[in-house]
């Protein structure tokens, strides 16, 4: 029994799926190869994943990817332990390889208000990238607050809360095979 005042866990629970496994393979393959035709003239690129969320997708991406290419990782963050965006953005960590003269590509695993990628990729010019776009598999464009084109979509969603294929509520979630929405 719970004493009076103690908090009461309440998990979230998968409303629907929204992707199913076999339809995200498609879609990162598709991906792939359109990323894949746009930079076959370069001698090599940069891939960068946002983590935590976009490390899944990443991984998939890159093995579809037929050309020579460098990975590196940054942490940002911008949610916390909520569903919604707070504005303001930490990187949790850096870059360890330097960008200047770099064809980068960012890898993000949802685009919502923008906010954190408009924030990352400033950083990112400023270093001096050789060029810069970026691959999202979602997008939440009705909640964009910023302008921002991205160059690669995967899927357009509603506004809803999702989970699964990396991306978590409360680092719970990431497992997942597919993408769902959570009850709000």
């Amino acid at each position: 029994m719970q004493s009076k005042g103690e908090l009461v866990r309440v998990e979230k629970q998968i409303d629907g799926v929204l992707y199913r496994e076999e339809e995200i393979s498609e879609k990162v393959r598709e991906l792939a190869k359109l990323i894949e035709n746009d930079y076959k003239n370069l001698d090599q690129i940069l891939v960068v994943g946002v983590l935590k969320g976009a490390n899944i997708f990443m991984g998939d991406l890159i093995r579809r990817i037929n050309l020579t290419l460098e990975i590196d990782f940054i942490a940002v963050s911008s949610y916390g332990a909520s569903t919604e965006s707070s504005g303001v953005v930490r990187i949790l960590k850096d870059l360890d390889v330097d960008i200047e003269g770099k064809h980068v590509l960012i890898v993000e695993d949802i685009v919502d208000t923008g906010l954190t990628l408009q924030y990352l990729t400033d950083i990112l010019k400023r270093r001096k990238a050789a060029s810069l776009k970026i691959c999202t598999l979602l997008d939440k464009p009705s909640r964009r607050k910023c302008d921002l084109s991205i160059d690669y979509v995967g899927y357009e969603i509603p506004d809803r809360f999702i989970v699964g294929y990396g991306i978590d509520y409360a680092e719970k979630y990431r497992n997942l095979p597919y993408i769902a929405t959570i009850e709000e």
